[in-house]
């Protein structure tokens, strides 16, 4: 008991360090170190050691780990697990738990909310969205990032010492190992299946990866891409934050991940077009031709030539000087329309409507007096409208 509270206080001190995106975190912390965990959701990428976060937290609670997949456990199975927690201390950890019915659901906030079992969930869509409001609200949510770089090179260095003490030596660079831990994409999962992969299938002795093995490795690999999820949006938003900074490198790269994702062209056109208009504006008028033309092409060709043709509008709207003046103009006079009292028209300003005579057609191509006042080679200057629609000239000087 006292190392616990020592922990706590220890965790009290870095809280006045720590940003606001990781006091939960913090707080989940102090509450492992008290043997009360209560709901937690993790959320993140596959790959990045949900599973494996859920078996070490409840070895630091000393409590039996049971854990269920949420497309095969069924009600009965959790009223068994909600009986048993009664008898004995249980966290319970549910994998893809935004996959449950909603009679599963149901149960499993009767243990939440009697606080029958530790629960932890693990979920790669967005709790906010994937999940039953009222789980949410019971639970802390705690977002993964993707492994960082020098990460999965240690995860693929742990594969290999763990493919030797097998009997299977494979020697691998330290840039190949680069290779394979970059081209994972922070998940470690996908790591050790493309070194299973290069492993297997092979004589005895030891065996030496070539460049020829892993671009076959990777040749079919999947990608980690969700067009529905929170990770389109972060690529989409990096693409056009790219765009309206003016980086033409950095445009280019989140459109290379966008194209080699397989997002739709078409998709892709229409964000462009939108901030041609929105960032460039009057600064350059021909962006949004470009833009609508881009479109209008990949309607046409798709892939792969419709990659080249989506670069060449990014390209001018990122290269392209920035007027924000149309966006701002009518979200200014949007906001006075919707917040002011409506203003009147102008005399000036309003459609004659039924109140226009009827003008011959002449010489004037049957224009009323007013449109024939304002011409150039006319001798008066319209001064108004009276409250007949009539136009009342001045003299010109």
């Amino acid at each position: 008991m006292p190392e616990r509270m020592a922990r706590g206080q220890r965790l009290d001190r870095e809280d006045v360090e720590r940003g606001p995106g990781q006091m939960a975190a913090v707080e989940r912390r102090r509450r492992i170190a008290a043997g009360a965990l209560g709901s937690v959701i993790l959320y993140g990428p596959p790959g990045v050691g949900k599973t494996s976060i859920a078996r070490a937290v409840g070895n630091m609670l000393g409590k039996e780990f049971r854990p269920l997949h949420a497309t095969r456990a069924g009600v009965a199975e959790l009223r068994k697990l909600a009986d048993e927690a009664r008898i004995r201390p249980l966290l319970i950890f549910v994998d893809e738990v935004h996959r449950f019915s909603s009679t599963q659901a149901d149960d499993l906030l009767s243990i939440c909310e009697n606080g029958t079992a530790d629960f932890m969930g693990a979920t790669t869509g967005n709790p906010y969205h994937v999940l039953t409001p009222a789980l949410v609200s019971r639970s802390t949510i705690l977002r993964l990032e993707p492994m960082t770089l020098g990460d999965m090179e240690e995860v693929v260095r742990r594969g290999l010492a763990h493919l030797a003490g097998q009997g299977i030596e494979v020697a691998m660079s330290p840039e190949q190992v680069r290779m394979v831990a970059g081209r994972s994409g922070g998940d470690a999962r996908r790591a050790l299946t493309t070194l299973e992969s290069l492993a297997v299938g092979h004589p005895g002795g030891a065996i030496e990866i070539t460049e020829a093995m892993l671009e076959e490795a990777y040749a079919a690999a999947p990608v980690n891409h969700d067009r529905s999820g929170d990770q389109h949006y972060d690529l989409v938003s990096a693409f056009v934050k790219s765009m309206r900074g003016s980086d033409p490198d950095a445009a280019l790269y989140w459109l290379a991940r966008l194209v080699h994702a397989g997002e739709d062209p078409r998709y892709i056109a229409r964000r462009i077009m939108i901030h041609a208009s929105e960032d460039v504006g009057l600064a350059d008028n021909t962006a949004l031709q470009t833009a609508v033309a881009a479109a209008t092409a990949v309607e046409k060709i798709g892939y792969p030539e419709a990659q080249i043709v989506l670069a060449h509008a990014a390209l001018h709207v990122a290269r392209a000087p920035k007027s924000a003046s149309a966006s701002r103009g009518i979200g200014l006079a949007l906001q006075a329309a919707v917040s002011e009292p409506p203003a009147v028209v102008p005399a000036p300003s309003r459609s004659p409507g039924r109140w226009a005579r009827p003008v011959a057609v002449g010489r004037d191509g049957g224009m009323s007096p007013a449109r024939r006042l304002r011409q150039p080679d006319g001798d008066a200057a319209v001064r108004g409208v009276d409250e007949r629609g009539k136009a009342q000239p001045v003299p010109a000087h």
